[in-house]
């Protein structure tokens, strides 16, 4: 029997990307390869329970969803999560997979939309970066730099134009919560004219970091 490590099922508002604001229940795996310094899911990294794919999509279904986030964590760390977003879009929903782009693309169903981080030198990870899964983004995707600092929007701003990011599907730009000022970095996405959207978490403008929102 095919099964998963879970840590939690929750229904919610979407907090970030295209989808933003729309109520969404979110498959949060365990277990991530990375330590990003500005983590805010690493209660994520251990625990869970094992679940089969038949009892995921049971507990999503009750929900009566439009909208399912595979999230984690790292989801693709799991070989099962790909059986998974299959079933998820079979099944109807519109599904996104959050990944930090440290693991291959390669299997994830064409239907699903990546939202895939490309991880800053403030991150620490940054040496973690796949950069050949960008080839396999398409316009329904979206790809998206979690910034610390000026440093870390100047190096986004390289690969932006190195890679012709904007071109091949939309880029998000988000503060890290805490750390750089929103008001500063919108400031500077608006000088230099940036072909990116500017993004705040919106479940922790309401929520805070409350686990399950």
């Amino acid at each position: 029997m095919s099964r998963l490590r879970i840590s939690e099922i929750f229904y919610s508002l979407q907090g970030e990307s295209r989808s933003v604001g729309f109520p969404t229940v979110f498959v949060r795996l365990t277990g991530c390869p990375l330590r990003c310094g500005y983590c805010d899911t690493a209660y994520a990294f251990k625990g869970g329970e094992w679940m089969a794919l038949e009892e995921i999509c049971d507990r999503v279904a009750a929900y009566h969803p439009r909208h399912v986030t595979v999230t984690g964590g790292e989801p693709l760390a799991q070989k099962q999560v790909l059986p998974l977003l299959t079933r998820l879009c079979d099944a109807g929903y519109e599904v996104s997979l959050e990944t930090s782009g440290s693991i291959v693309l390669d299997g994830v169903d064409d239907r699903v939309v990546t939202v895939m981080d490309i991880k800053t030198p403030g991150s620490g990870e940054m040496e973690k970066n796949r950069w050949g899964n960008l080839q396999q983004l398409s316009a329904k995707d979206q790809v998206k730099f979690v910034l610390c600092d000026r440093g870390d929007y100047d190096w986004a701003k390289q690969q932006l134009r190195e890679y012709e990011l904007a071109e091949r599907c939309e880029v998000l730009f988000s503060p890290v919560h805490g750390k750089l000022e929103p008001a500063e970095l919108a400031n500077w996405i608006v000088q230099d004219n940036l072909p990116v959207r500017f993004q705040l978490q919106l479940h922790k403008i309401l929520w805070g970091n409350e686990a399950g929102r």
